[in-house]
């Protein structure tokens, strides 16, 4: 799913018109509409600090709407920044690998 689709999706979920959620963040509804149909003028994106805004307003969780916006969350780039030489080796993984690596940390966790 895309990130203007999910902000539709959220916003009809709750009974909300463009102009309704629009108010709640502090943008006009020309603004959700241009989200929802991902034709924003500047960046395919809207900022951060709408992203926050528009999951707090929605009940949703942040961090998703971030990774659609194709954006790092907070605590992710900055346990990146803290241990970059464990992210590199990650990267270098093959799906399989990660599979069976949080295979055996939810067993731990279990």
């Amino acid at each position: 799913m895309r990130f203007g689709e999910k902000i539709r999706e959220l916003r009809k979920a709750k009974n909300l018109s463009q102009r309704g959620l629009g108010e709640m963040v502090g943008v006009s509804f020309t603004y959700i509409s241009k989200v929802e149909n991902e034709k924003l003028d500047f960046g395919d994106y809207p900022s951060e600090e709408l992203i926050r805004k528009l999951a707090k307003a929605l009940d949703t969780d942040e961090d998703e709407l971030f990774l659609l916006a194709k954006k790092i969350p907070d605590q992710i780039r900055k346990r990146v920044m803290e241990r970059p030489d464990a992210f590199r080796k990650f990267a270098d993984l093959t799906d399989d690998d990660i599979d069976r690596l949080l295979g055996q940390i939810e067993e731990e966790d279990g």
